[in-house]
């Protein structure tokens, strides 16, 4: 019979990052492992957040591609501008949604940066449960999407307009800076959590604007999977899985190195977010009360 050697106390063991809140959770000290019989203990609370990754990123897929298909059958409807601002808006509206919950991944390549990076410390047990999760609700948002739009074949599929080279360097440079964004906001306390979702959404705008003409502005492998998958066309889909893995640590790297690191003499003085001076300030209220006799 296997033995396992024993495992510490878990009462530091992160367990999510929450990019709204732009805070990072610890699980519980009340945590009980003596019942698991795998040598790499799952938290209780990773069901909720596969299922909440599941139901975000089939949101994603749904209207992104949804009104890409749209607009490739007859730009009269829906215009590459209308496209590239319901992108950005289904990513806002789903941070806000379940951010606090999962933390709002919606994107393989995002939760592989995640757990690579240092600061963000994403556990790496979780990573393949999120991937399979942002994997199922693609496809199944673009199989939906076939059966909703038929007789329309192209479902938002993403494909060069040029060469491969051009829509992987472009998916590269897009993906970099919705990363990076998403970097300061989700991982750094000084940065305003609150604007999450406003300012990931709207990178994700920007980027589609600029990259949509080149190379569909993807920035997430899921979301090009799915839709190659219900389409059948799988034309140079590696640029959109190495372009975003690529993109996505380059930036998560790069923000890693700015970053402020008390270990550095010279550096300003950190500046608490504003969500941190308001707890402060209520904190402050609350112990000038309870001094009131």
């Amino acid at each position: 019979m296997a033995t396992y050697p024993p495992r510490h106390s878990f009462s530091n063991e992160i367990h999510d990052i929450d990019i709204v809140n732009n805070t990072i959770a610890m699980a519980p000290e009340s945590y009980s492992h003596r019942s698991r019989l795998l040598p790499i203990t799952l938290p209780p609370f990773l069901l909720r957040k596969v299922v909440s990754e599941i139901i975000s990123t089939f949101l994603l897929v749904f209207v992104s591609c949804g009104v890409g298909a749209l607009h490739l059958s007859d730009d009269t409807r829906v215009s590459q501008l209308g496209v590239s601002v319901a992108s950005g808006l289904i990513v806002t509206v789903m941070i806000y949604s379940v951010g606090h919950i999962s933390g709002a991944h919606m994107n393989p390549a995002v939760t592989f940066a995640f757990a690579v990076s240092k600061h963000a410390q994403f556990p790496w047990i979780q990573v393949p449960f999120y991937w399979l999760a942002q994997l199922t609700g693609a496809i199944i948002s673009s199989f939906v999407l076939k059966a909703l739009l038929h007789p329309i074949k192209n479902l938002g599929t993403t494909t060069p307009a040029g060469t491969p080279l051009q829509a992987l360097i472009m998916e590269i440079v897009v993906t970099f800076i919705m990363m990076f964004v998403t970097s300061a906001v989700a991982t750094d306390t000084r940065a305003v959590g609150e604007l999450a979702g406003l300012a990931v959404g709207s990178s994700v705008c920007i980027n589609s604007i600029l990259a949509g003409p080149v190379s569909g502005g993807s920035m997430n492998p899921a979301r090009s999977l799915g839709p190659a998958l219900a389409s059948k066309r799988f034309n140079s889909l590696w640029v959109y899985f190495l372009g975003p893995v690529v993109g996505t640590l380059l930036a998560s790297f790069s923000y890693n190195f700015i970053r402020f690191d008390k270990s550095r003499k010279g550096e300003p003085q950190k500046t608490p977010s504003l969500k941190l001076r308001r707890l402060q300030s209520q904190e402050a209220a609350a112990a000038d009360a309870s001094d009131i006799p």
